[in-house]
């Protein structure tokens, strides 16, 4: 009898563990215990730790309380003006209420990734290019309230939505490419263009400094004739002043006048040229010369006035060639 009885005790205790140990559950800190008995909802979610269910009666569904870091796969559109695209963006969001993320939505996290890649497309084709690449912080809270309007009836809450990546046709890259070169090359040219405005106000400065003092600009073109020549080269560059080629043209004699050395005669012949040298021609008889005006006029007093001839214009002497030849003491002499 007594045997009996502890045999049914120690069913029963084994029972009664086999049931606790159904019976028995242990929620983690980020989790929340959602009961149905029946099919039904009972009451609110269970807290984290140790509870206790009735097996084979109640059913408890945990949920997952962390935010979750959803990828939105890539998403071809069009923009508003005409530019085909594919963007990927990362939606993190985060279950507020388990009961209705159980209750509302068969499956929470296909339905926000769903209603991401909606609202994604439907980003892309209200926006413009330039908005994609430069606003995106704008872009991102859109795409936040079109995702989170829906999502709250699901007692789930959107904590951010970030755009990653936007991909643009080679096309479309290369254009960008030349239009960000051509608005580079225009501010550098604006740059250069100031900065020699600059430079000639600080020429002209200089310019009215060194015309007080002349000497001044020779010393500066000596220091710049010192610093190239202090490079490695072999040749070297002296800037000649116009002032010095005027002085030189106003010292040039004119063209009709004679060099200094034109009217100087030539030297003298040695002996032995003399010796050697034969004459190539005879000397030319004198002309007589022509009557002086003074005999003209007395010749004319003792003539009758009517027969008085016109006087006529004396020719000019010919040139006499000159021959030398030694004389007596032997110094050369020029002879007719």
């Amino acid at each position: 009898m007594i045997q009996e009885l502890v045999g049914a005790l120690v069913a029963a205790g084994a029972v009664g563990l086999v049931g606790l140990a159904a019976a028995a559950r242990v929620i983690k800190q980020y989790e929340r215990g959602v009961v149905f008995r029946f099919g039904r909802l009972l009451g609110s979610p269970r807290a984290p730790g140790f509870t206790v269910i009735v097996p084979g009666v109640d059913r408890m569904h945990k949920v997952n309380m962390q935010i979750v870091t959803l990828p939105i796969p890539a998403q071809e559109g069009i923009t508003r003006d005409n530019v085909t695209v594919r963007v990927d963006a990362v939606v993190y969001f985060k279950v507020v209420d388990a009961a209705n993320a159980l209750i509302q939505v068969e499956d929470y996290r296909f339905a926000v990734s769903q209603m991401a890649q909606t609202s994604l497309r439907s980003i892309i084709g209200k926006s413009d290019l330039d908005d994609l690449l430069s606003n995106r912080e704008k872009l991102n809270q859109g795409l936040e309230l079109m995702i989170d309007s829906p999502a709250i009836g699901w007692g789930v809450q959107i904590d951010r939505v970030e755009i990653k990546d936007v991909s643009l046709p080679d096309t479309m890259k290369r254009s960008m490419a030349r239009q960000a070169e051509a608005d580079r090359e225009r501010r550098a040219r604006i740059i250069n263009a100031d900065a020699e405005l600059q430079a000639s106000k600080k020429l002209a400065e200089a310019a009215g400094v060194m015309s007080e003092q002349p000497a001044a600009l020779q010393l500066r073109l000596l220091q710049t004739v010192v610093a190239v020549a202090a490079e490695k080269n072999s040749t070297l560059v002296l800037p000649f002043p116009v002032e010095l080629l005027r002085f030189l043209e106003r010292a040039a004699p004119p063209d009709g006048a004679q060099g200094p050395d034109e009217g100087r005669s030539s030297p003298a012949p040695t002996a032995e040229e003399k010796a050697t040298s034969t004459p190539s021609t005879a000397p030319k008889p004198l002309e007589k010369a022509a009557p002086s005006p003074a005999d003209a006029v007395a010749s004319a007093a003792d003539r009758p006035v009517e027969q008085v001839p016109a006087p006529e214009a004396a020719p000019e002497p010919e040139p006499t060639a000159l021959r030398s030849g030694p004389t007596a003491d032997g110094s050369p002499s020029a002879q007719p």
